[in-house]
């Protein structure tokens, strides 16, 4: 199955280092086609192979109704067991990626998420959301569970208790409660949430690139190891960076007392 190339917008912004994955079927409530997840997943796995500074991903929908109303249900109706396997790894294959990208993912979630999409939301690294956001797992209501990893990574988010409170009511979040269990980072007003979103990604420039994607690395692989694990990834990704030109940059700049001058070497 092909998607439809309009059905995921991708913009280079290259003097910025900045890439806007855009899911765009906003007359279906930008609901996720398979096609569409992977494509997903052949765009994110692409990132990391690129050898440019990319700086950091935005990911969001097209218009202010939403970020993505889930699995587009045609699809899922009628499927054999074996079929609803193929689609559960299919779509955690496909957050997988996001999670994996090697730079920073920020979801702007600009309308309801609910879902896949809010799984998709999850698989992000940093959440921003317009005030009249809403997250949603609302699978139960039609017979089924979160598959695309959402039981996993919002208990991971929120904790055990709160992920099944939310899971097993099958109600929405507005984007404060979401920001009060710690779901998103940030809330905004909808017309600011582009500006806001922006301004995030440019101020991880000011940081040396290839740290930024050690520290994405420790923390995202380390959280499937066992403490002892992580502790020693972290410390080999820390002496990893110490054949870097940008450590000696950022040490000689802090001695100097000067900005430094980061180029990801």
């Amino acid at each position: 199955m092909r998607v439809d190339t309009t059905d995921i917008l991708v913009e280079e912004r290259g003097d910025a280092g900045l890439v806007y994955v855009r899911l765009n079927r906003p007359a279906k409530r930008n609901a996720l086609t398979r096609a569409m997840l992977e494509r997903l997943a052949e765009i994110f796995r692409a990132f990391s192979e690129r050898t440019d500074l990319l700086r950091a991903v935005v990911l969001t929908g097209t218009g202010q109704a939403a970020f993505s109303a889930g699995t587009d249900i045609s699809e899922l109706d009628g499927l054999t067991c074996a079929g609803a396997l193929e689609t559960a790894r299919r779509g955690q294959e496909t957050c997988e990626a996001i999670e994996l990208c090697p730079v920073p993912v920020i979801a702007a979630i600009n309308g309801v998420a609910a879902g896949g999409g809010c799984e998709l939301a999850l698989a992000c690294h940093l959440r921003l959301a317009a005030t009249h956001a809403t997250f949603s797992l609302p699978e139960l209501k039609l017979g089924m569970i979160p598959a695309y990893g959402g039981t996993q990574r919002l208990a991971r988010a929120v904790g055990h208790g709160r992920a099944l409170a939310v899971m097993l009511a099958g109600e929405s979040l507005s984007a404060e409660e979401a920001l009060r269990l710690g779901l998103v980072n940030r809330v905004v007003a909808a017309e600011q949430l582009a500006n806001a979103t922006e301004t995030l990604a440019q101020s991880l420039s000011q940081f040396a690139p290839l740290a930024v994607r050690a520290c994405l690395a420790a923390v995202t692989r380390g959280a499937r190891l066992p403490l002892a694990d992580g502790l020693a990834l972290e410390a080999e990704l820390f002496s990893s960076l110490f054949s870097t030109e940008d450590v000696r940059e950022g040490t000689r700049a802090f001695l100097e007392k000067r900005a430094p001058v980061f180029k990801g070497k």
